[in-house]
């Protein structure tokens, strides 16, 4: 495919949304495109300059080009929604450089006092949506131990776990917490929670070794990283027949504070909208 490696997600990208019905979180549907394409845990391993997964950077450069092109809208931070333009799109090898170079031409005649000299360098992408990933990420990872414990607790709060208690210790066999899930009036679950501010990936060995410390001590358990999951993780995660555990991994956890607004304070950020302007020429 000609142009920039990041194209060939872009038709990953557009039919997945459409198989989910149109719609998708942000950090399924990366996962999904990385299943999808079969990429190894070595190309995961790959970073950009600022320490981004390469492939994640480029999944992000993809839903960017087509936003810009109209087949995804910007309206909701975290989801990945297609237009109506969208919706039923088609596109071949050729359709996505053409997007490509759509994309481009338009946003240098959106800029004419700004020309650009050369190719942009696809990498770190910083658009509205994301600019602040990697910057949250590594303040969370540069915590101590006991404040990440702290910081898990305030956001399991938030999404309505109660009575909420850490329990971190050398004793602790893996358990840093534990907390209170109630469905309804008179039926809850008892769930326990573990916390790793890891930069490198968790492995389906971490996972099995946490169902074990939890098991008759909770019905749920839930593992919360600044890292990410091999793909063996997750599926251990929710291998049939044995306790089931919930995976909150960086990018997530990107989306949960986005969620709630934690430690970061939504702006407001406008475009020039080109086809308004057009039928006053």
């Amino acid at each position: 495919m000609k142009g920039p490696e990041f194209l060939k997600y872009i038709n990953p990208v557009l039919t997945i949304l459409q198989s989910n019905g149109g719609a998708g979180d942000s950090s399924d549907v990366i996962e999904q495109v990385i299943d999808k394409l079969q990429i190894t845990e070595a190309e995961m391993e790959e970073t950009t300059s600022n320490g981004q997964s390469r492939v994640r950077n480029q999944i992000q450069w993809a839903r960017f080009y087509l936003f810009k092109a109209g087949l995804i809208d910007n309206a909701q931070r975290g989801l990945w929604r297609l237009t109506n333009k969208g919706l039923d799109k088609k596109l071949n090898n050729d359709d996505v450089y053409k997007l490509f170079k759509g994309v481009q031409d338009s946003v240098k005649k959106a800029s004419p006092a700004k020309p650009q000299k050369e190719e942009p360098k696809f990498e770190n992408i910083s658009t509205e949506d994301e600019e602040h990933s990697s910057s949250l990420i590594a303040i969370i990872q540069n915590l101590s131990s006991s404040g990440f414990e702290k910081l898990c607790k305030r956001l399991l709060t938030e999404i309505g776990i109660n009575e909420i208690t850490i329990t971190g210790g050398s004793g602790d066999q893996g358990i840093d917490g534990k907390g209170i899930v109630k469905l309804n009036d008179v039926v809850s679950l008892n769930i326990v929670f573990q916390c790793k501010r890891y930069k490198e990936t968790v492995s389906p060995h971490h996972v099995r070794d946490f169902r074990g410390a939890m098991q008759g001590r909770g019905e749920k358990g839930l593992i919360t990283t600044t890292g990410r999951f091999t793909k063996e993780a997750r599926n251990e995660a929710n291998r049939d027949g044995v306790t089931p555990i919930e995976l909150i991994d960086g990018d997530r956890l990107v989306d949960l504070f986005e969620k709630y607004r934690l430690g970061l304070k939504p702006v407001t950020v406008f475009e020039i909208d080109q086809e308004f302007f057009k039928s006053f020429n």
